[in-house]
Parts: structure tokens; C-alpha cells; sequence
């Protein structure tokens, strides 16, 4: 197992039904962030969608400002920004905002906008995508650590363009670009110097191509004078936990379907066959869903390093697959017996029980002897001088 610290988070598209209420279902997303904090997860990524129905947080920003009034410890990222349906200048200035009023807790996903539909909607033709955002982070990122900035495209400008507000966090908040399959994102992240926020899955296959983009990202890292780390290497993974596999299926039968039927319909690209008639065993074996206990989730997160080599942040795909009881139970699940395992938590609890198991017998002779004597002192009948 890597040596550093592995990290635990959360993923929120948010991904709601359209059978459900939409305010309440947005509640219950601040709630989950509250309770991840109670529970000592590291941190959580939220979404920005704008079309299709299911992922209706629309401005992460807002949400976060609201989460970090709830919440104490949890750093909030937005996950991700989509960098071309905005001017670079005020994703910066808000951005840096969040970071005062967090006191550095905020960190900055960027992507170039994952649903065709919302760049559809704006005009945006999804070939320019990928490059609007690597333009709009040439602005950002010497913008959040101070400089001045003047540049010029074929959709934004900056005329010596600074921030009024220095970033509370120096020199700037920590930073991570999306990756699913194609290097672009793993590219950026180099270029930045920015953590990789990957959403590919854990498959044997996935995990080849992650790992390929790993490269890439190290890669273009060094030909920009940038260090990534692999404690910036965040995989996300559909997880849910209970007290046995089969309990885990059946808390799956509550809504996994009809999050595949938004994947086919909504999504660019669905992890799930077309035709799938059992999708709930269909992502188990493939690999597409850590379904079961703790001690599976182990051994998943075990061959996700081992195959890696390394990786910094474990984040669960935080989804509404199960009923809410039901998901709060597996993340406390992940809170009690996984994060422990891989921080080592228990460690030098373990090692006093067994020293204190090693010599228990001895000293417990000792211990019988000393109230022996102890007994016979009280019992003895007092002399005088």
C-alpha cells in the first residue's frame, strides 16, 4: 500500500430521479455534506449541470458557500466548473471569494463541461470545448495567484485584468482538472500543475487507461516545470456498502435503473450496455460498481493502488442508487471500518492490546499476589509500639 495517506471523499453530480421533490432533494444534499464532515471524510466535489434533469446544481459555488456554514473540517470543491460558459475573469473572482469566506477549505475543479446538452444550449460547439478551457485556465490561474493578465481570444478579453482580493490560500487554492478516457484533461492537469480528478471507473481496463493518462499528465508536467503529485490523483468509483453483498443488491434495486435510463438518455457515454436487463450484477462483476462490505471495499481500493501504484484520494460516487437510510448507512460503514484501514488509525491501539495481551498473565499473578498481600495487611490486628 502507498505510504501517503490515502484520502477518502465524495463525488455529487448530484444525480436526483425526476420522481422526486427537487427542494427537498437539494436539502438532502447539504445534508449528506454535513454528515461526511460529522463522519471525518476529507473532502467533497459537487457538479455543475444545466439540462437533463437529474443533476440539477447548477452553480457549485452557491452550494458550497452554503455547505461550509454547516460543516466544519470537509474541504469543498467545485467538481467541475465548466470553464467555457463563463468569462475566466469572474470564475476567478468568485472563486477567490469562496476562499476567504471558507477560510481555504474551497478547491477549484475545472472541465470543459461534461452534458451535450448544456453546451448545446449555449451555442457552444463541443469541438472548441476542450480548448476554451485550456484558454480560460491561462487566465485563471495567474489571475488567483495575483498577476495581471492581459489576453485576448475569439471569446473572451482581458485588458490588465488583476483581482482586487489576494487568495486566502497561498499561492493559490488547490486545483484539478476532469478525466474520463481521452488525455485532454490529464494534458491541463500537467500544464497547471493540477491534481487529476478522473471519473473512469475501476475496471481492470479503465484503470489501464487511467493509468496511461497518469503518464501523460507527469509527462506534460515536466515539460512545464510543474509537479504533480500522486497525492493529487483523485479515482472515483460507484460504492455502496452494507452488512452483506446481498443486502447491498437489494438496496440497489431502489434506483440504479433508473440512473442507467438517464446514462443512455442524458449522458455521452453510458458504462452500461444498451440492452441491459440486470444491471446491478452487470456492475458488480464489471467492475462498474464497489457493491458489498467493508471488507470488499478493501480489497477493491487495495487492487485500485496496487494496479496504480499509488494514488492520493478515494472518492465515492455519491449517488441516489439506494434509499437515503440505506446511504447514509454505507457511508458511515466507510467512516468506521474503511477510512481507519487505510489511515492506520487503529494501529498503535492494536500494538498496546497486544503487549497488554503478552504480559497479561504474568501481571495478573502479580496483581492476584499484591491483593493477597493487601488483604492480609488489613486483616492483620493492629500492633502499638
Amino acid at each position: 500500500m502507498n505510504s501517503q495517506r490515502l484520502k477518502f471523499g465524495v463525488f455529487l453530480g448530484p444525480h436526483h430521479p425526476l420522481n422526486e421533490n427537487p427542494t427537498l432533494a437539494l436539502e438532502r444534499d447539504l445534508q449528506l455534506i454535513e454528515l461526511l464532515d460529522h463522519l471525518d471524510f476529507d473532502e467533497a466535489w459537487v457538479g455543475e449541470h444545466h439540462s437533463g434533469g437529474f443533476e440539477i446544481i447548477s452553480a457549485p459555488e452557491i452550494f458550497l458557500a452554503a455547505a461550509a456554514e454547516r460543516t466544519k473540517y470537509i474541504r469543498l470543491g467545485t467538481g467541475v466548473k465548466s470553464l467555457p460558459f463563463y468569462h475566466p475573469f469572474l470564475v476567478a473572482d468568485e472563486l477567490v471569494q469562496l476562499d476567504h469566506m471558507t477560510r481555504g477549505r474551497v478547491m477549484f475543479g475545472a472541465g470543459p463541461g461534461a452534458l451535450p446538452t448544456d453546451a448545446y444550449q449555449m451555442g457552444i460547439d463541443p469541438k472548441d470545448q476542450r480548448r476554451m478551457m485550456d484558454e480560460a485556465l491561462n487566465a485563471i490561474v495567474p489571475l488567483m495567484k495575483g498577476e495581471t493578465v492581459s489576453l485576448e481570444t475569439d471569446w473572451f478579453t482581458l485588458k490588465n485584468a488583476r483581482l482586487q482580493l489576494n487568495s486566502y490560500s497561498k499561492p493559490m487554492m488547490e486545483m484539478a482538472v476532469t478525466s474520463i478516457k481521452s488525455p485532454a484533461g490529464a494534458i491541463s492537469a500537467g500544464k497547471f500543475g493540477a491534481g487529476l480528478l478522473v471519473l473512469g471507473g475501476m475496471s481492470d481496463e479503465a484503470l489501464k487507461i487511467q493509468c496511461s493518462n497518469w503518464e501523460v499528465c507527469q509527462e506534460t508536467a515536466k515539460s512545464n516545470d510543474q509537479i504533480v503529485g500522486r497525492n493529487k490523483w483523485r479515482i472515483t468509483v460507484m460504492t455502496h456498502l452494507s452488512d452483506s453483498l446481498d443486502q447491498a443488491k437489494d438496496d440497489l434495486k431502489f434506483g440504479l435503473q433508473k440512473w442507467v435510463d438517464y446514462s443512455h438518455n442524458v449522458l455521452p457515454n453510458s458504462p452500461f450496455p444498451a440492452s441491459i436487463k440486470d444491471p446491478i450484477n452487470y456492475g458488480i462483476k464489471n467492475k462498474i460498481l464497489l457493491a458489498g462490505t467493508p471488507e470488499d471495499a478493501i480489497r477493491e481500493i487495495e487492487r485500485i493502488d496496487k494496479i496504480t501504484g499509488g494514488f492520493g484520494v478515494f472518492l465515492m460516487f455519491a449517488h441516489n442508487f439506494v434509499p437515503w437510510d440505506a446511504a447514509k448507512k454505507s457511508y458511515e460503514l466507510m467512516a468506521r471500518h474503511v477510512i481507519p484501514y487505510f489511515r492506520q488509525s487503529n494501529s498503535l491501539r492494536q500494538k498496546s492490546y497486544d503487549v497488554a495481551k503478552n504480559i497479561h498473565e504474568r501481571l495478573q499473578t502479580d496483581f492476584n499476589e499484591a491483593v493477597k498481600a493487601a488483604d492480609a495487611d488489613y486483616k492483620q490486628p493492629n500492633k502499638k509500639d
